[in-house]
Order: C-alpha cells, then structure tokens, then sequence
C-alpha cells in the first residue's frame, strides 16, 4: 500500500509540474515573437525588441546561439562554481569569488530590485532558458536552469570577464601593433541575414562570443 500511494504522489507531481513547463515555454514563444536579430557581414547581433526586456531576451539568446559553454562558464565562474566543472584545480579561484559574491546576498538584491529592473532581470534568465528549451541537444555542464538573480554576479559587467586571461591579454597587447589596423574591410550591404529566435532554418552556427547591437523599437 505505501509503495502504491508513493507511486501515485510521485505521478501526480510529474503531472503538476508538465503543465507548469509547457506554460513557461509557451510564454518565452510570446516573448520571442516581438524580437529579430540581424547578423551582419562580420557575425554581429543586432537585436530589435518592442520593449527593453525584449532586447535583453533576444541578446542572451544571440549570445548563448554564439557559445553556449562561454556563457555558462562566465556565470559558472562568477558564482564560484567552476570547480563543479573543471575539477578541484578551480577550488581556490571559486574561494576568491565567495569573498564578494554571495549567491544568498544576490538573492535579496533581486527581492528588493524595482519592477522594471526585476523584469530585465527575468528577460535575461528567459533568454537563455529559451535556447536551452529550444537547442535540446546542447548539455549544459552544470547549470540546466538560469534564474533571474544570477546576473547580478556579473560585477565586472561581462560575459566571458576573467581577471586572470583579461590581464594577460593587456600585457601581450602592450608589446603587439594596434591590431584594429589590421583586416579592415568595408561592405555596401552590412546587413546579410534576419532572423527571429524561432527561425531554426536562418540560425547559424558561430563558435565566437561576438559584440551585440541592441535596437528597442
């Protein structure tokens, strides 16, 4: 009797949780209907929305459609989690995160945030949820679900910051030519393709995290 009542709690809970899914994807298919992004010659996002919210979606869905795994590891690495990832080599750096980032803290900032800055907030974490709902053969390391409070872990304000890389890159830049010098070219028609997120035919593979133009119509 025990093992047919758990049996039928863990069903009804199965059945609960479907619908509540299907819902939340059927909202991000709204959303996504309001947004376009444009690549251009050099693979650069331009992403139009109705609303700020709109934008935010469709550039973290550009950005996850470029790289997913960059993405994830910038948030893996900004939370203090890489080590979930990369093995016990990455301890001590999740160590220096924890001193100023405080995922419990991130928790309460977001509580306490204004209404339109919650609603940026939750566009961010749609946007890469969608691709994921969308993309089910990409397998995320360690994250399967993005929440709204994760972005504020970003203190440094990027995707794919890195404290270590980004001060060897100085240093080598300092002893190389200005490289924006260097492979210039000027197109008549910058604009070559135009998408929605839901256009799977027009996406393109692009193993690079590219700069994003944002355009809220």
């Amino acid at each position: 009797m025990k093992k047919l009542m758990l049996g039928f709690a863990l069903l009804s809970a199965s059945c609960a949780t479907q619908p509540t899914a299907q819902t939340e994807t059927a909202g991000w298919e709204r959303q996504a209907q309001n947004i376009t992004i444009i690549r251009d010659n050099w693979g650069i996002a331009h992403v139009y929305g109705k609303t700020d919210a709109d934008a935010v979606f469709g550039v973290m869905y550009a950005q996850a459609d470029d790289d997913f795994n960059r993405v994830e590891t910038s948030y893996l690495n900004a939370m203090g989690r890489l080590a979930e990832a990369e093995g016990e080599a990455e301890v001590y750096r999740d160590l220096r995160m924890k001193i100023f980032i405080d995922p419990a803290d991130m928790k309460a900032k977001y509580e306490s945030s204004p209404a339109w800055l919650k609603t940026l907030m939750n566009a961010y974490a749609d946007g890469l949820n969608y691709y994921l709902a969308k993309h089910p053969q990409v397998k995320p390391r360690v994250i399967k679900r993005f929440e709204p409070w994760m972005a504020l872990t970003f203190s440094e304000g990027s995707i794919g910051g890195d404290i270590e890389a980004s001060t060897s890159r100085s240093s080598r830049r300092s002893t190389e030519a200005d490289p924006r010098s260097r492979g210039r070219r000027r197109c008549s028609s910058p604009c070559r393709r135009t998408w929605s997120p839901l256009d799977r035919t027009a996406l393109r593979s692009r193993r690079r995290t590219r700069p994003v133009a944002i355009h809220c119509c």
